[in-house]
């Protein structure tokens, strides 16, 4: 049977301390049901002796039925030369109403001299004081012995001292820091051997990723004797960040035979972990191991050819089991194999196209040469390949389209287009505003289409990017667009390249909507509703 590992997510706390990382209270209640979704044993809320934001969320966070989960309060041991009964920050964690504190405290004799200056005996009274306060009023109890494995290193007789306090006062788990992020894996699975044969209580750790070893220094600790891991979600953190949950979890559990969280639950990883990046409004890096949209994305065309015999060849996991999908990328380095696997995505019956398959392989080298690139845009990709195999429909045509931009006095810039449009055989004018030029043709393009289309009223804009490709040619630089739409189910990317930003724009959105409208009919018996929606027909 596997061993138990007790997860402990401190996205909302730790996470938060991470530069341009900042979540509202309804951000961190969101976040913390999803976790709750996830599994996770314990969500560290916040610091409710710090700031509003946090005594909010923990007044707010009663309201949260949650199945798995419970809520921790963090706080510091009590002031030096005080009483803990009398103390503001710890009775703000009783106050919180929580059940769980987690309290931190000095384990470096230098950082007892030089960040809190006082005596090294009065550390241990503090730390005792502080656990034996809490575990009074009935709360469980984490100690964070702050700097451990610094601690350990410099003076290891202080520093297990100051944990057998922890232990002494009642505290149920006592989790090692390290909170610098500079320990080796080496050195803490041996220092955590040797707090687990010391100490009765239940072992964490607590790392950070200053040297790229956040989840390897986690695994050490585990295979050491720790039964508790402290992280976040995407790896969110002060400085490099802390050990990310997304790497721990499935490592743990597939890899070394370690219990988390459900089957289940694991699948929904993915999800959690880009729900969690929205939310703070983060981009997550495309080759985050397990959760990145290219954890299991495969380019090469050597590669691809084998993964179609087998997806072992090139995947050391099922990508379903975290709740991701394998992704075969279409560009420059594509071959034959990566179009056939392209295809069979879309349900493309192309296996007797040889000839045509080598074609639009040569046609792709060719736009990546322009500056085209597909990866990220799947959507024009697929508009590629149908129209390429004859699976496209000629939904609507282009006839031309015009921009007014103009700025009088002191008004902000205002933006108008024009778009003309052949559908089903009329000929349709239309105009409409926008927040500038891209927005005013995408609102003059849905006007002029919902009529026959209503479902695309669905759809939106949900980001744009531009790229200079040629730096070089200043104003005259060919340019790249990045397009990204939504609906209600599905989000996909076009892509468009000109010397003007708005042609490439326009190409990009031209594609958006006709991706949007596959498989989509015009609806039945209905008229082009002229007077309605001031159309002029021809």
């Amino acid at each position: 049977m596997a061993t138990p590992v007790t997860i402990f997510d401190t996205t909302l706390r730790d996470g938060t301390q991470g530069e341009g990382i900042s979540l509202s209270v309804e951000d961190k209640l969101k976040i913390a049901q999803k976790l709750d979704q996830l599994g996770v044993h314990y969500i560290e809320g916040g610091w409710p002796g710090s700031n509003g934001k946090d005594i909010e969320f923990f007044h707010r966070a009663k309201e949260l039925r949650l199945a798995h989960a419970k809520i921790t309060a963090f706080g510091s041991t009590r002031r030096k030369d005080s009483n803990a009964e009398t103390d503001p920050n710890l009775n703000r964690l009783i106050e919180s109403g929580v059940s769980v504190a987690t309290i931190f405290g000095k384990s470096w004799d230098f950082h007892v001299h030089t960040a809190i200056q006082t005596t090294l005996d009065e550390n241990l009274n503090m730390i005792y004081d502080s656990v034996r306060y809490l575990k009074s009023r009935g709360l469980e109890v984490i100690y964070d012995a702050e700097h451990f494995f610094d601690g350990y290193k410099n003076n290891a007789d202080y520093a297990l001292a100051t944990i057998m306090k922890a232990e002494e006062a009642g505290a149920d788990w006592i989790v090692l820091c390290d909170t610098n992020g500079g320990s080796l894996p080496s050195e803490v699975s041996e220092i955590v051997a040797h707090v687990c044969s010391k100490l009765k209580t239940r072992v964490g750790i607590h790392a950070h990723n200053d040297c790229e070893l956040g989840v390897a220094n986690s695994l050490a600790a585990v295979q050491a004797g720790a039964r508790q891991v402290q992280g976040t979600i995407n790896g969110f953190g002060e400085r490099c960040g802390n050990a990310n949950l997304c790497s721990v979890i499935p490592n743990l559990q597939l890899k070394m035979d370690y219990s988390c969280i459900s089957e289940e639950q694991l699948q929904s990883l993915t999800t959690v972990a880009r729900y969690v990046s929205e939310i703070a409004n983060v981009n997550m890096p495309v080759n985050q191991p397990y959760v990145g949209a290219a954890a299991f994305a495969h380019k090469g065309g050597i590669h691809v050819s084998a993964i179609m015999r087998h997806a072992k060849t090139y995947e050391h996991i099922v990508p379903e089991l975290v709740g991701n999908k394998q992704r075969i990328l279409v560009s420059e380095l594509a071959g034959q194999s990566n179009v056939l696997a392209k295809a069979q995505e879309m349900g493309l019956d192309i296996s007797n196209e040889t000839n045509q398959t080598k074609h639009i392989i040569e046609k792709i080298k060719e736009l990546e040469h322009q500056g085209y690139s597909f990866e990220g845009a799947d959507a024009s990709l697929e508009l590629l390949l149908r129209r390429a195999f004859g699976d496209a429909e000629d939904i609507f045509a282009v006839e031309s389209f015009k921009l007014i931009v103009g700025k009088n006095g002191g008004a902000s810039i205002s933006s108008e287009a024009i778009v003309k449009l052949q559908v089903n055989g009329e000929s349709v004018y239309m105009a409409a505003e926008g927040n500038g030029p891209v927005n005013a043709l995408d609102n003059a393009l849905r006007k002029a289409l919902v009529q026959y289309y209503p479902d695309i009223e669905q759809m939106h804009l949900s980001d744009y990017k531009v790229r200079v490709i040629n730096e070089k040619d200043a104003t005259a630089a060919k340019v790249r667009v990045l397009i990204e739409s939504t609906d209600f189910d599905n989000t996909w990317s076009t892509v468009g390249v000109s010397e003007n930003v708005i042609e490439a724009s326009w190409e990009a959105l031209i594609d958006s909507i006709r991706y949007a409208l596959i498989g989509k009919t015009r609806v039945a018996g209905q008229p082009v509703a002229s007077e309605r929606l001031g159309i002029v027909n021809h």
